[in-house]
């Protein structure tokens, strides 16, 4: 079975398709850093559409999602754009934890797993 790499880099790539499975690498609000958590986490969930889209797939195949915030209480504020964004019906496995971001101007990072 072959593997596709999308918008890779010497350290990574940005999706990566084996099969009918496609997995991306944790995203962050790249057009909005040091924005609020509320406006990180729509910049970062746009990132994933397009990403999930150029992969030929969409937020409604979702298996799992993996969300990092550099201070959980900062959940509900997350959690109120993440509920108005997943798929009705289609909401993925999920975990949620506090973690120490690579660059401190983010303040959420969101991975996730979708079928195609």
């Amino acid at each position: 079975m072959s593997i596709e790499r999308l918008h890779s880099g010497s350290r990574m790539s940005q999706a990566v398709i084996h099969g009918d499975t496609v997995y991306l690498a944790g995203q962050v609000a790249a057009d909005a850093p040091g924005a609020s958590v509320a406006e990180q986490t729509k910049d970062t969930l746009k990132h994933i559409d397009k990403l999930l889209a150029e992969a030929g797939t969409d937020k409604s195949k979702l298996l799992s999602a993996t969300i990092w915030l550099s201070d959980i209480r900062d959940f509900d504020e997350m959690n109120e754009v993440w509920d108005a964004w997943v798929a009705s019906g289609n909401a993925p496995a999920r975990a949620c934890v506090e973690a120490k971001l690579a660059a401190t101007v983010f303040n959420v990072e969101i991975g996730v797993i979708a079928a195609r």
